[in-house]
């Protein structure tokens, strides 16, 4: 687990410092975690809540400063006109543009520092099915999907 977290924030932090260096204000982690999610298509707040295992609250007002920054912006879900999706605004879309470009710069620094070999069992072992929850049980409050 600790490996986990370790390579989470190793990238994480990669990840910042490309978007500063790119003249991006540094985003908090649940900020990036909201960012790759809307990325990968979980547009609701509720969903991105659930995911992130983080309060509805919470959520929002992370997105509520994402949008005040002009990186994300809210719209009538179509099919559901009691929720809105969060897209990217131009800035933002440029942002995820250059975030994606950091992450690439981050892998190749990682293939020279660990090899080819290494990472790409690194990708093989966190893209297999892990199978069901040990227990089957989740831990009270947490509403984390491992899905």
């Amino acid at each position: 687990m600790r490996g986990l977290l370790r390579a989470y924030y190793w990238m994480d932090e990669s990840l910042q410092n490309g978007l500063e260096r790119a003249g991006y204000v540094p985003r908090t982690r649940t900020q990036t975690m909201i960012l790759i999610n809307v990325a990968n298509g979980t547009a609701r707040a509720a969903e991105l809540a659930r995911v992130l295992g983080i309060s509805r609250q919470a959520i929002q007002q992370q997105i509520n400063d994402l949008e005040q920054d002009d990186i994300v912006t809210q719209i009538p879900d179509p099919n559901d006109k009691r929720a809105n999706r969060i897209v990217f605004s131009e800035r933002g879309a440029r942002l995820i543009q250059t975030a994606m470009g950091t992450l690439r710069e981050a892998e190749q620094v990682l293939v020279m520092r660990i090899g080819y070999d290494a990472l790409e069992s690194i990708r093989r072992a966190l893209s297999l099915d892990w199978g069901r929850i040990v227990g089957d049980k989740r831990a009270p409050g947490r509403k984390r999907s491992v899905g």
